[in-house]
């Protein structure tokens, strides 16, 4: 049974005796939604695999550590200790870094991959979880679930360049392609706080449903995928004008992300263990992909040209779906209580 504020927000108690089940603080990892009209997704043969210094990048929230799979190989080929409780993860624009949300210690650490260690750390609010870059990748920003604000860090400093009041529990963070907003999912209300990131200051709100705890965003802009855990639903907002369509994707959506080509959303689903696909118009459940019975937990997830890429929180592996055929072609272990999930370029 779920957390009131839905499973992103159970208690360290919780978290202990429900080893494997989404409990600690407020979290969550953010993946930057793509595009809305673009070329077909490539098939298998078509997409042009993944080279060999391609990365993804996971945070085992219960082994506080970060797992590196080789995307070619989908084979584990270091295992990094990070911060307590890891959630949120987000890869540098130029792939020389990762940002790593480290929730139960209230700070940021940031990976050199090439030495796979931990070369700095910034300290930012309590329950830091969701993770974004700007498109320049020039500002991080991290939701902290338990000062319901938004850090805005230089990454070039490593100095928090702004702190931004939002709403209630926010867990995750999508910032749009041209930079100039940053929409947050309050998972402690119905609403998607709006920050100009110019000013950095919520500008407005936009309504979702109960308990949002991912938004993606499409390319133009024009469009906002929200997951709302506790209404087991995907909120469809029109960005310019708050025009809402949901579509019910079932028990315990916890992640949203648009794939590359632009037509197509994937939502993790806790409860039946599957990836639901919506379809080019965001109006209902077209497809589904199984990742394992219930209890798996798929729980974040990334997509990429190549592959699809989910974190199954209750069976410690990652699923890798081909996007084209919307098939499971491996599963990776990784860690204890795998959560977010990012890919390097």
């Amino acid at each position: 049974m779920h957390h009131p504020l839905g499973s992103r927000a159970g208690t360290i108690r919780a978290r202990q005796t429900r080893k494997l089940r989404p409990a600690l603080a407020i979290g969550a990892t953010i993946l930057l939604a793509s595009c809305t009209k673009a070329a077909p997704v490539p098939t298998a043969a078509e997409a042009p695999a993944p080279s060999d210094s391609a990365r993804v990048y996971v945070t085992n929230q219960l082994d506080d550590t970060l797992s590196v799979i080789n995307a070619r190989s989908n084979k584990v080929i270091a295992t990094v200790p990070a911060g307590t409780a890891p959630e949120g993860v987000a890869v540098a624009t130029d792939g020389k870094h990762v940002y790593v949300a480290d929730n139960g210690s209230a700070r940021v650490s940031v990976l050199d991959t090439r030495t796979n260690k931990i070369v700095k750390t910034v300290a930012v609010g309590k329950g830091p979880s969701g993770v974004a870059l700007s498109p320049d990748g020039k500002r991080l920003y991290v939701t902290n679930g338990g000062s319901n604000s938004v850090s805005v860090i230089d990454t070039a400093t490593y100095k928090v360049a702004a702190t931004v009041k939002v709403g209630v529990s926010p867990v995750s963070v999508a910032v749009s392609r041209d930079g100039a907003t940053a929409y947050v999912a309050n998972a402690g209300s119905t609403k998607l706080s709006v920050i100009n990131t110019g000013t950095n200051r919520v500008s407005r709100e936009l309504p979702a449903g109960r308990s949002p705890v991912a938004v993606a965003i499409s390319q133009d802009g024009k469009t906002a995928y929200v997951a709302n855990e506790t209404a087991q639903t995907v909120s469809v907002i029109g960005t310019g004008d708050g025009t809402l369509r949901t579509v019910r994707v079932g028990e315990g959506p916890f992640d949203v992300a648009v794939g590359p080509d632009g037509r197509t959303a994937y939502v993790a689903v806790l409860g039946p263990g599957n990836v639901a696909v919506l379809d080019s118009g965001g109006s209902r459940v077209s497809a589904t992909v199984s990742v394992g019975p219930p209890g798996t937990d798929p729980f974040n997830l990334e997509v990429t040209k190549n592959a699809l890429y989910v974190t199954n929180q209750g069976a410690g592996t990652v699923s890798v779906i081909d996007p084209g055929t919307r098939k499971v072609t491996a599963t990776v272990t990784v860690g204890n209580s795998p959560y977010g999930v990012a890919v390097s370029p």
